[in-house]
């Protein structure tokens, strides 16, 4: 087994309000000629993609508007933009939003150069050309798709989420505009925030974590814990979004080379199967898998309770760890996150199911302890 550790990130990334500009010079630079843009509806509704796409006419840069994307994007979405690309003849993709479009993007641009459909890419570094040009321009501080080799659609007949864990779906440029994230609303900055942590968290506890993984996990917790209540309160507080937006890259880059866990795992499950928020599910499973965990890494999740500011003065690793665990369901609950899946709609007579595809999932290929159904059971059953 090699002992190589590889570490992934976009070729640029851009940071900063009003960096969107930036963004659209750097098209000019490399000469694009013609954009699918990839949204969701709500967002043309809101505005959002406006604002982009007002930049994109006054530089000359010609588009077409692809705005289908689901909440979960899906093996249709993906074929349905892809048709539009083709039709308009598109040289680059530029997708707009949070993960859902990212990752359908990613999709669409992957097919559009090598082929079949996106299902032929579930699992690891499956595809053998690069993807189509891809500039992800983020607008929620979350899933950090916009700089990740990770996309996730959803196979709508089978009601499953698939992972697709490849470096040609990295996009060439990630965009960071917090200009983009004020008007977010409480509950979607609350549920991506969650999803950010829960990035972290996973990283700095994956047995393939390394100690340029473990900085950018730690202080990404350290960001979150901080400013992810400001964000949530006050939508129009600049510095939070800024350090939120900070925070979501930093656990993004932590995870891109790290991997997951089995709350990723499980959560993608629920996403699928019941089309749910994935922030959300993120969030409600984080604490009760990471009891689990603490039965073989209660020093990692001490320093994780270090990071969220709690003092372990005093506290062995397993108290420490344990401190860290309720400091997480703290924080969900003061962000306004549901306290168990039962609120979410999950009924009890699928858990066999989700079980199963659970441990099939390649997110949880990483997790500090392997589990067994029964295990996995019990840690659906914790958090209903």
């Amino acid at each position: 087994m090699s002992n190589t550790f590889r570490f992934f990130m976009p070729n640029v990334s851009l940071m900063g309000a009003g960096c969107v500009s930036d963004a659209v010079q750097s098209m000019l630079d490399l000469k694009f000629r013609k954009a699918l843009v990839v949204t969701d509806q709500v967002l043309v509704n809101v505005g959002v993609v406006g604002k982009v796409t007002d930049k994109l006419k006054k530089a000359n840069i010609d588009f077409v508007v692809y705005s289908g994307t689901s909440p979960n994007p899906t093996v249709a979405n993906v074929e349905a933009g892809l048709s539009l690309l083709k039709e308009n003849t598109c040289d680059f993709v530029v997708s707009i939003g949070g993960g859902s479009p990212h990752d359908c993007a990613k999709g669409i641009a992957l097919l559009a150069t090598n082929g079949g459909s996106i299902k032929d890419y579930e699992g690891v570094n499956k595809s053998q050309k690069p993807q189509l040009p891809l500039i992800a321009i983020n607008t929620t501080a979350g899933t950090a798709s916009e700089m990740t080799r990770f996309a996730v659609v959803t196979d709508e007949d089978k009601h499953i989420k698939m992972v697709i864990v490849d470096k040609n779906v990295t996009p060439i440029i990630a965009v960071n505009d917090t200009e983009l994230m004020m008007n977010m609303p409480k509950s979607l900055t609350a549920a991506t925030g969650m999803d950010a942590l829960t990035h972290a968290v996973e990283a700095y506890v994956s047995t393939i974590s390394t100690p340029i993984t473990d900085a950018c996990a730690l202080k990404a917790i350290r960001l979150i814990s901080d400013f992810l209540p400001r964000a949530v309160e006050n939508g129009q507080d600049g510095e939070a979004r800024e350090m939120m937006a900070h925070a979501e890259y930093l656990a993004g880059m932590a995870f891109n080379s790290a991997s997951l866990g089995y709350v990723h795992a499980m959560a993608h499950q629920l996403g699928g199967f019941y089309n749910l928020p994935h922030g959300v599910c993120n969030a409600v499973l984080l604490p009760h898998v990471q009891r689990f965990n603490a039965k073989v890494v209660p020093g990692r999740l001490a320093e994780i309770a270090k990071s969220m500011g709690i003092s372990t003065t005093g506290l062995d690793h397993s108290e420490a760890a344990n401190a860290a665990i309720e400091g997480i369901v703290e924080l969900s609950k003061k962000v306004g996150i549901p306290s168990g899946i039962a609120e979410l709609g999950v009924k009890k007579e699928d858990i066999d199911i989700l079980v199963e595809n659970a441990l099939k999932d390649a997110t949880g290929l990483t997790n500090p302890i392997q589990a067994t159904p029964e295990e996995i059971r019990s840690i659906y059953l914790a958090a209903f």
